[in-house]
């Protein structure tokens, strides 16, 4: 079993052993198992608070393995709306409930929930349930590269 316990930058040009495909959800956890593909076990063991973002870099307690992540495509609602003014108010209600949500000018990103997609429909935005990797904000306090 191979730990890490360090994280690093994005760095296109690090030669990795192999890439470890995460949902959001996996991204935030610091501590946790995770097997690959060819069945060998990884064992994360971050700083707690830690949240991986795609394409950072994970490095072996060791040193002797690193190995990339990547946004792994997950069940999402995608929010689009007919102008930039409708986006943001579904942006504000959306915070309010604390709903994780990937923010771009074009559209909203959340998990499935069938309440907040009926209000946003009642509210006048598409909302598509689509597959796709998940980028959630971090939180105003949270840390990014």
């Amino acid at each position: 079993m191979l730990t890490f316990t360090k994280q690093l930058p994005a760095n296109p040009d690090a030669v990795v052993s192999f890439t470890l495909a995460l949902t959001a959800a996996d991204r935030a956890r610091s501590r946790h198992r995770f097997e690959t593909d060819s069945g060998e076990t990884l064992q994360l063991l971050l700083p707690r608070g830690t949240v991986l973002r795609d394409r950072d870099l994970l490095q072996s307690e060791d040193g002797s393995c690193l190995v990339r992540v990547t946004a792994k495509p997950e069940l999402v609602m995608t929010v689009r709306a007919a102008t930039p003014l409708l986006l943001l108010r579904a942006a504000y209600h959306l915070g309010n409930r604390h709903v994780y949500l990937e923010v771009s000018d074009s559209y909203l990103r959340l998990a499935p929930d069938s309440v907040l997609q009926a209000m946003l429909e009642k509210m006048g935005l598409a909302v598509t349930e689509e597959t796709a990797p998940f980028h959630p904000e971090m939180g105003a306090y949270g840390h990014s590269h």
